[in-house]
This record gives C-alpha cells, structure tokens and sequence, in this order.
C-alpha cells in the first residue's frame, strides 16, 4: 500500500501523469479519409486526431457510428469530443473548426456513361434523380441548393449509392472527388462511372471540436500543431500511406493476419 502511494507521490512531483481522454467519432465508409477493415478505423481521418491529439497529450478514444449525421450530434452535445468535418454556419454554432485545414477537397458528380445526362453547372442537377448520404455537407451554397430540390435520395453507404448509379436507379452521385473515384476504382462493375471534370464546389476537411467539451479552449495549440504537420508533410504522408493500405488491404483475404 505504501508503495503505491509513494509512486503517486514520485509521478505527481515530476510532473507524469496519465494522459487525458478524449472521444473521436468516425462513419468510416470514406476511403481513404476513413474506412473500417471490419476490426479497426482505418485511413487519414483517425491517424491525423491521434497523431494530433497525442502529441498534444491526449489519449484517443475512437468511437464508430452508423450514420454520419450521428457523430454530428454526438459532437454537438457533447457526447463526444472531435469530429472531422466541413464547416457551416449552421455547425459554427456548436462546433469550434480549426483554421487549419486537414485537406482540401473537391465536390465530385458521379454519372454513368450508359445513361447520358447533361450537367454542366449546379442547376442542371435539379432535372436528375441523386443520389448523397445522410448527413453530408458540401458547403453552404451546394446545400441551399440540395434543400431547395426533392430529387435527392439519401442513403447511409456510399458503396449502396454506387450501386445505385451502376443500375440506373438514380442519375448521379455526388461525392468528394478523392473517395468517389477510390470507389469507383475498388468496386466491381464500375466500368461506366465516371466523374465529371469539373468541380461543383471546394471544401476543406476541419478538425471540429464540440464547444462542450474541454478542448474547446484549446484551439490555438489545436492550430499550431496542426500547421506543423502541414507543414512537415506529416499529413500527406498519412493520406498516402491510407491509399495504399485501402488498396492492399482489398486484395488481401478478410482474415489475414
């Protein structure tokens, strides 16, 4: 009894102490952003908040929902601690968002060459059948538009939404640019998707703090820490190393070791 009482003593006066824990939530059907090798989160979204947020002093707790529009909430009222999302003025309100982007991304539409369609500005989508996932943003003049029109059919996978696009169920499918054309690239009967050229809008991937939870206060040394794994090339060497594990990890059998 006594010696654990004077290594208490010995840690509290050299200033060890166990690291704080803090909750992160992840959907992970976003390769190579994240993704769930049925054992694990995978991909660039959980290594930057646990290479961040350790290095900060933190111990990440990772917690996996079913629905994006789920870990939203959870971080709006706190249940949980960080997510990583785009910013909106809507989301500002409970959610603190980093002024260092995490990565920058590009809004996608997804068509299927054997069912011609013509989109060559944000309106023209309004005459097709799409197809987004629940929860998702793309900025506020791409979302005004989406709440505005009842031609959108929301799923929870985008794996499902794919599918869709493959037998002519719906028209498009919007997507970030980077995981749609990884799905398009990984999933079988794909052939006849393609991505338009252009670009329907930009955002940047954040990493959002609940304004309930402690680290809230903490944004600068969030900033910081953040701009120096930009600028180490920390972070796109995460994203790299996530696009080559997705890809190796579909080529393997599901029990490798």
């Amino acid at each position: 009894m006594w010696r654990g009482i004077w290594l208490l003593l010995m840690l509290a006066s050299t200033g060890v102490t166990a690291a704080q824990k803090i909750r992160y939530c992840d959907y992970p059907v976003y390769p190579p952003i994240s993704w769930s090798d049925g054992k694990q989160i995978r991909g660039l979204a959980p290594g930057v908040v646990k290479k961040l947020f350790g290095q900060l002093g933190y111990e990440v707790e990772l917690v996996e929902l079913d629905n994006w529009n789920r870990c939203v909430l959870d971080a709006v009222e706190g249940r949980v601690d960080v997510v990583l999302a785009y910013r909106t003025a809507e989301r500002e309100q409970a959610l603190a968002f980093s002024t260092v982007p995490v990565l920058r991304e590009e809004v996608a539409v997804f068509i299927n060459r054997r069912h011609p369609v013509t989109i060559d500005r944000l309106e023209d989508l309004a005459h097709y059948r799409g197809g987004f996932l629940f929860g998702e943003s793309y900025g506020e003049t791409f979302d005004r538009f989406v709440d505005q029109h009842q031609n959108i059919e929301r799923v929870s996978d985008s794996q499902q939404n794919f599918g869709k696009l493959i037998r002519g169920r719906i028209d498009f499918v919007v997507s970030e640019r980077r995981t749609g054309q990884m799905r398009v690239d990984t999933l079988p009967g794909t052939q006849d998707i393609v991505a338009l050229a252009d670009s329907f809008g930009v955002d940047y991937l954040r990493v959002a703090v609940s304004r309930r939870s402690p680290l809230a206060s903490c944004m600068v040394d969030i900033n910081a820490q953040l701009q120096h794994m930009v600028d180490s090339g920390e972070i796109d060497r995460l994203l790299h190393e996530s696009e080559v594990i997705y890809r190796d990890t579909l080529q393997q059998p599901a029990d490798r070791p």
